[in-house]
């Protein structure tokens, strides 16, 4: 027990910079009482005490404002940072290392019994004010983004924003190379396309950059083929793309129309 309790200790100082000595993160952080209350509701309830795991449960909610149903299932070295409001069913299963924010909740779609909270794999990480809503898995390092809402699986090592919540398409750096090669080699400064900016208008520009990268060895193919059946044809450079090509220019208005 004392072990489990100083690896959580441990855990604390790795995940907040906030942190700087033991009595203070025994004492002062609230995760950490939860955490540990949490423990002992689960033991009675699994030894089939449910109503006096109830009211542990309800203590720790009263004193630390998250709220862990006994019957929920966590791993170790599990972190709680700023854990107000933070609700955790009764099916939920939550792995090693995994770090939860403020306002998050784990909770369920449906009133049928049996299996209806998330399962978190180890090295989860969900955002303040996140909910993740239903029975289904969370895979290992995967992020969940502030405020989004997740009803549907996510895959290890993805990460998952907005509302209704979408998995962010990672980019290798294969791929990632290519599209910054086709865009120098239009004069166009594809910043917008890095994975470390998810919006949907960054994600059309780096397709369309892909899709010019295919016509664009279609054409050297065809030219090399015309070649060598002897043709003189000699591929023109592609025109530079203008910053104001792409700017959105307002007009004045004609004095003269407007009269």
């Amino acid at each position: 027990m004392f072990e489990r309790m100083q690896e959580d200790i441990q855990s604390v100082f790795h995940r907040d910079p906030a942190a700087r000595n033991t009595l203070e993160v025994v004492t002062c952080y609230p995760g950490l009482h939860a955490v540990w209350l949490h423990r002992m509701a689960h033991a009675l309830w699994v030894s089939g005490w449910k109503w006096l795991a109830r009211v542990v449960s309800n203590f720790g909610r009263w004193l630390t404002g998250i709220e862990i149903h006994p019957g929920a299932k966590i791993g170790r070295r599990f972190f709680i940072d700023h854990g107000m409001g933070i609700v955790i069913g009764e099916t939920a299963e939550i792995g090693n290392d995994v770090t939860l924010y403020q306002g998050v909740t784990l909770g369920g779609t449906s009133w049928n019994k049996g299996k209806r909270h998330p399962t978190l794999e180890d090295g989860v990480v969900v955002g303040a004010g996140a909910k993740v809503l239903g029975p289904f898995t969370v895979g290992a390092g995967a992020k969940i983004g502030s405020n989004a809402v997740v009803t549907k699986a996510v895959p290890a090592g993805a990460t998952a924003i907005g509302i209704p919540g979408r998995v962010i398409v990672k980019v290798d750096d294969e791929q990632k190379a290519k599209r910054q090669a086709i865009a120098e080699k239009l004069g166009f400064d594809a910043y917008g396309v890095s994975q470390d900016m998810p919006d949907p208008v960054a994600r059309a520009i780096g397709q369309l950059l892909d899709h010019l990268h295919a016509v664009d060895g279609r054409l050297e193919g065809v030219c090399g083929a015309l070649k060598e059946l002897g043709s003189d044809y000699c591929a023109k450079d592609l025109p530079v793309l203008r910053d104001e090509d792409f700017a959105c220019v307002v007009k004045e208005p004609d004095d003269k129309s407007a009269g």
